[in-house]
């Protein structure tokens, strides 16, 4: 099932060119249907945090020259930073290195406090697409990762919320003006979906609307404005986003 949030917050479900309107995501349906091109696809969840999972492939880890880690390396994106499909990426004025990061990223959908991995998968409601947005001049000169991570538009999320996938049996492909810039397959991860849950539930508690993004494969790489960034996940569908000078 393909669950979606469009125009000023409403939910449906997609089937085929159709989206039939839902109290909520993946509700009970309204009776309403529309068709999908008539529809703005908007990021199909608002979450109150977003975790992030640094290096989780070893061929990332390595292009970043470091070691594969012992655990799950963490860092946490604000809800400012989230946009939908086909809305600008900004770059603003006070990065020169702005880079696309393409992810599967997890959409929590009970409660989690505590989860072992055995039972983590329970938890969630589905899964989408990542592009985790990185001014990465800044992520090597601060402090923390917090300029570089959660500015205003560096996560856009969508299409919209696949529930039927296996997180470890998919690719993740990004592109860059139609050109194949990345390619992982997430059976590469280090640690699993279910392990990255189940480590985080053991010390923080995920709400339903909360995301959380796997890690990205090699290949990383600049964007600048005017360059159009596609992030595929088979299964779940394709993001599209402009990047913009910010205003």
């Amino acid at each position: 099932m393909k669950i979606l949030r469009f125009d000023e917050g409403r939910y449906g479900v997609l089937e085929g060119p159709w989206v039939f309107v839902t109290e909520g995501p993946g509700g009970k349906p309204t009776g309403e249907r529309l068709a999908l091109a008539s529809v703005r696809l908007r990021a199909p969840v608002e979450p109150t945090k977003v975790v992030g999972v640094g290096k989780n492939y070893a061929a990332h880890a390595r292009e970043m020259g470091s070691s594969p880690p012992a655990e799950p390396g963490l860092f946490l994106i604000a809800p400012n930073a989230v946009i939908g499909p086909g809305e600008p990426i900004p770059y603003p004025g006070w990065t020169k290195e702005l880079h696309y990061e393409g992810e599967l990223a997890v959409v929590v959908g009970k409660t989690m406090r505590n989860a072992p991995a055995s039972e983590a998968l329970a938890h969630v409601l589905g899964y989408t697409v990542a592009n985790d947005v990185t001014a990465r001049d800044k992520q090597r000169s601060d402090l923390q990762w917090t300029r570089a991570k959660s500015a205003d538009g560096f996560l856009p999320l969508g299409p919209w919320i696949e529930t039927g996938l296996n997180p470890q049996d998919t690719w993740v492909r990004t592109y860059v003006n139609g050109e194949l810039k990345q390619e992982g397959h997430t059976g590469e991860m280090i640690f699993s979906v279910a392990e990255v849950l189940a480590y985080i539930s053991s010390f923080m508690t995920l709400l339903p609307g909360d995301v959380v993004i796997t890690g990205t494969p090699e290949g990383v790489g600049p964007i600048h404005v005017g360059d159009e960034v596609e992030v595929a996940v088979e299964g779940i569908g394709t993001l599209k986003n402009p990047v913009e000078a910010a205003p």
